[in-house]
């Protein structure tokens, strides 16, 4: 904790501002002529003096003097020395030693050499650690660092550095610049293979900031960071959620270049979600996207998964294997891709039991391995799975080889459809009373004519 020493200490009013101004002249001759010592000890000599009273223009004035003809000297050592030794002054003002670490970060990008420019930046770490009033600087001096690492292939501890800044707990720093550091944390968790530092990372961000203007850049650097996470962690219903956040940005939806790609795969991974009633419900409100009408295969796809028909795996191989085979999510190249086309064929084959669930109460296990194009084991396999999933109800008797889809309904079930039989009865009968004793009347009244 940064604590301000001279709070309580009685302090010269005086303003340096005249000498400042004459000294710096001075200064710059001497700098110029390669003393570059007299020039700081000149330096040192009037900020110890504005140091005293408090004055933080001239103070301010002199520190960032003193990086100056430093870095213009080159003398990146000194420069290094010099900002360690005026943060670490007692009484330092702390504006002060934000302008001078600022104006000491203006020459990071011209040091001459990779060690020269980590060693800056190190001095520079050093010197803002745990102070609050550079926070924002310390944040930039790490992602350069990090940056550095990365570049010679030092994932880990580039990962690793840049976690040590909780740029949430920032209150100098804008909402942009904290959301635009924490994407990088997510990204280097990515490279880095640190799937779970991600999720808890990804956490930090609130994605109702999107909805802010400017804020499109961010958002999809977002989703897509997200997109390889569930992908990975293969929550093929998230990776359609997240593929439907960038469907529904601005940039993309106007572009007739990128939106086609992206409900492409919205309706890939929609597909490879296990059934429930959210999967169901969002194939149904894609079904309605005007948009699908231009992408034909994928059009028939969800025609196929929303109709209550039985849909061969080896024909629908033959249709959509040429095209879907080339794309990212089922490419032919990759173990991935050749996953999820099983995948695929899974959920394929799922649909079908519970289409034969629907229309079938008995059916015999070879007919079922006709209708599925399955083994009995895998037969056996598939429509348990469905069983423990809830979607569908079914009981297998081996001996006969039978499954019986229809759900015995236990003493209440059973007595409440009893009583609705009985209530449609008299009712059937109240209403045939109620005719007979019409077709009477009208009988009385002819006859009375």
């Amino acid at each position: 904790m940064d604590l301000d020493y001279t709070a309580n200490e009685p302090k010269m009013e005086k303003d340096y501002s005249e000498s400042v101004k004459g000294l710096l002249p001075e200064v710059e001759q001497l700098a110029s002529n390669g003393q570059l010592r007299q020039a700081l000890e000149k330096l040192h000599g009037l900020e110890k003096k504005t140091r005293a009273a408090a004055d933080l223009w001239s103070t301010t004035q002199l520190l960032e003097r003193m990086v100056e003809v430093c870095g213009a000297a080159k003398e990146w050592v000194m420069l290094e020395q010099e900002v360690a030794a005026m943060a670490k002054k007692h009484g330092q003002l702390k504006q002060a030693i934000t302008k001078m670490v600022q104006k000491a970060m203006t020459y990071v990008d011209e040091t001459p050499d990779e060690r020269s420019r980590i060693d800056l930046i190190e001095a520079l770490r050093t010197v803002t650690e745990g102070k609050i009033h550079v926070e924002v600087e310390r944040a930039r001096l790490t992602r350069m660092r990090v940056a550095i690492y990365e570049h010679n292939g030092q994932i880990k501890e580039a990962c690793d550095t840049l976690q040590e800044i909780q740029v949430e707990t920032y209150g100098s720093m804008e909402r942009r610049e904290k959301t635009d550091f924490i994407l990088e944390q997510m990204r280097l968790c990515l490279a880095k293979r640190d799937y779970i530092r991600m999720a808890i990372i990804s956490h930090k961000i609130n994605p109702k900031y999107f909805e802010h203007e400017d804020t499109e850049d961010l958002k999809l650097r977002f989703y897509e960071l997200m997109i390889q996470y569930d992908v990975h962690e293969e929550n093929y219903l998230e990776v359609c959620r997240h593929y439907n956040q960038v469907y529904t940005t601005k940039s993309i939806k106007d572009d007739v270049n990128k939106w086609p790609a992206v409900l492409q795969n919205i309706i890939l991974y929609l597909v490879l979600s296990p059934f429930d009633n959210e999967q169901s419900d969002m194939l149904h409100r894609f079904k309605q996207d005007h948009n699908l009408e231009k992408l034909e295969l994928c059009a028939q796809l969800v025609k196929s998964f929303t109709t209550m028909e039985l849909t061969r795996w080896p024909a629908m191989e033959n249709i959509y294997g040429p095209e879907f085979r080339t794309t990212d999510v089922f490419s032919a190249q990759t173990e991935d891709g050749n996953k999820r086309w099983m995948a695929l064929r899974d959920r394929v084959i799922e649909h079908n039991v519970r289409v034969i669930a629907k229309y079938y109460s008995r059916a015999t296990i070879t007919r079922l391995t006709e209708l599925l194009d399955l083994a009995a084991d895998d037969v056996e396999a598939f429509l348990s799975k469905a069983v423990v999933a809830g979607t569908i109800y079914a009981r297998i008797d081996r001996p006969s080889g039978v499954v019986s889809f229809s759900k015995p309904r236990d003493g209440e079930e059973q007595l409440n459809g009893w009583a609705s039989d009985v209530g449609k009865l008299l009712g059937l009968v109240e209403k045939t009373t109620h005719l007979i004793s019409k077709e009477e009347i009208v009988n009385k009244i002819a006859r009375a004519i």
